[in-house]
């Protein structure tokens, strides 16, 4: 329930609501709550991390939430690696299915808002201040004010969204653009497009730029040493070993010209580069072959090259997202 805030040290007249908020990913589903004043999201409360594969259903971990948070409002904002079909929310990469008529019954909510997880980055995007940007590629410039913005990260699969702004504010479109085909542009390429054909009935750039996608990169330049994605990222960014280390070069390059696709799809005037991979390849991206693979448009090299690009810093640009589409959803 709302509560207008006055005296014992509050200021007279704002109007302050607590939500519970979830970012439910392939690999990790995270809770907190979330305090809105004024329609706009002030604070995120430390969050509960839970492995979405040991547990059966999102009812479970939402229990268990509870447990380790105490009361929770009825209220909640649900952010979820998949898309939003009028009454179900499917994950793509995981077992969990939300009935949202079920959960509000269920979880007795008096207000839900459900949207895609990059949906929720798209928010977070629209929201968040420069300094939590990080330049990657093209003019180090702030993000326009007017026109669309890529959202694109790689994690337990590839997210895709975008936002656009105009002098009525801004809106957000999720999208499915991960599995988008993959387009090979070379012979490594193709070695690795070899490696996921027997795999896949059709390839998509997820199979490829997420963080599993590593192992096919890898054994397409001739790596045999290691067997376990997780090794080759750490050995990779470590540069500990000669296959892994080229492995994620090509990773940053792919990346690029994945990124440059989706950015001439939307029309963007910027990119914004979010989840997990991203996070990690944070320090290795701008001077990789992403930028150089980004511009590579035949007739757009010059409109690739004013594109910036950045990174979202934002510690749980999810879970903050998810808080502002609902205040937005529910003023």
């Amino acid at each position: 329930m709302f509560c207008y805030a006055g005296g014992d040290g509050d200021r007279a007249g704002v109007k302050r609501r607590e939500i519970a908020i979830a970012d439910i990913g392939g690999t990790h589903a995270r809770f907190a709550i979330a305090t809105i004043e004024n329609g706009s999201v002030v604070s995120l409360s430390e969050p509960v991390v839970l492995r979405t594969e040991e547990i059966d259903r999102f009812e479970s971990a939402w229990a268990e939430f509870g447990r380790q948070a105490g009361s929770l409002p009825r209220a909640a904002a649900i952010a979820i690696a998949g898309p939003v079909l009028g009454d179900r929310a499917p994950m793509t990469n995981g077992r969990w299915v939300l009935d949202l008529a079920a959960l509000r019954r269920g979880l007795q909510l008096e207000a839900l808002t459900v949207l895609n997880d990059f949906g929720a980055i798209a928010h977070a995007v629209a929201h968040v201040p420069a300094g939590q940007l990080i330049h990657i590629a093209g003019p180090d410039v702030p993000l326009p004010d007017y026109g669309t913005i890529s959202v694109i990260g790689p994690g337990t699969g590839l997210g895709v969204a975008h936002l656009h702004r105009s002098g009525a504010g801004y809106q957000v479109q999720a999208t499915e653009g991960g599995h988008v085909g993959f387009a090979p542009q070379d012979e490594i390429d193709e070695r690795i497009l070899d490696q996921l054909r027997g795999r896949h009935a059709r390839v998509v750039n997820e199979h490829v730029l997420a963080g599993a996608g590593i192992m096919h990169v890898y054994a397409a330049l001739g790596g045999t040493e290691l067997t376990d994605d997780r090794a080759i990222w750490q050995q990779g960014i470590g540069r500990e070993e000669e296959f892994a280390a080229q492995a994620v070069d090509r990773f940053c390059a792919s990346l690029g010209a994945v990124a440059g696709d989706y950015a001439l799809a939307h029309g963007a005037s910027a990119v914004v580069l979010a989840g997990g991979i991203g996070q990690k390849l944070r320090d290795l991206l701008p001077n990789s072959e992403f930028g150089e693979r980004f511009r590579a448009k035949p007739h757009y090299e010059a409109m690739m090259a004013a594109i910036p690009v950045k990174l979202i810093a934002h510690p749980r640009p999810g879970l903050h997202g998810a808080a502002v589409a609902f205040a937005r959803e529910h003023p």
